[in-house]
This record gives structure tokens, sequence and C-alpha cells, in this order.
């Protein structure tokens, strides 16, 4: 099941970022997957998930916005590439 929230989004914030709303949308979501992971308060499996990304494309993508994951995550991370 997914829950569909809605948000107001003014036409000049859309024109400011010169970006259509689908993309805003999907920024907006890492953004917000990025800062709950920061807060510890989602893991990244379930962060990615928010994101609509894989674990390894999100881990790999939090430098970006100055966030870094766990050290044991790394390891686990470099586990899966192998």
């Amino acid at each position: 099941m997914v829950e569909q929230i809605t948000i107001s989004i003014p036409d000049s914030v859309l024109r400011s970022e010169n970006t259509d709303s689908k993309n805003l949308a999907g920024e907006i979501c890492m953004l917000a997957a990025v800062k709950l992971y920061e807060l510890n308060r989602l893991t990244s499996s379930k962060a990615a998930e928010l994101a609509g990304v894989s674990r390894v494309e999100f881990l790999s993508s939090l430098g970006r916005y100055k966030v870094f994951p766990l050290e044991a995550e790394l390891r686990e991370l470099e586990a899966d590439c192998d």
C-alpha cells in the first residue's frame, strides 16, 4: 500500500527551480529521506524506499547532502558489492 501526501507548491517556486512538478516531487522525497535518515528516524533501506532508489544508490548519494552513512552500513554496502 502507498499513502499519498499532497503539498501545495506555488507556480513561482516551480518556475524559480526551473523544473516541473514531477522532478521537484522526486527531489523533495529524496531530501525528506536524507533528513529522516540523518535523524535516525529511517533505516537506509526505508529511506531508499521513500526516495524511490536502491539502497546502494541512496547511500552513495548521501555525500551530495553532506550526510554520511554509518560505518556499519559502509561495511555492509561493501559486502553487498562483493
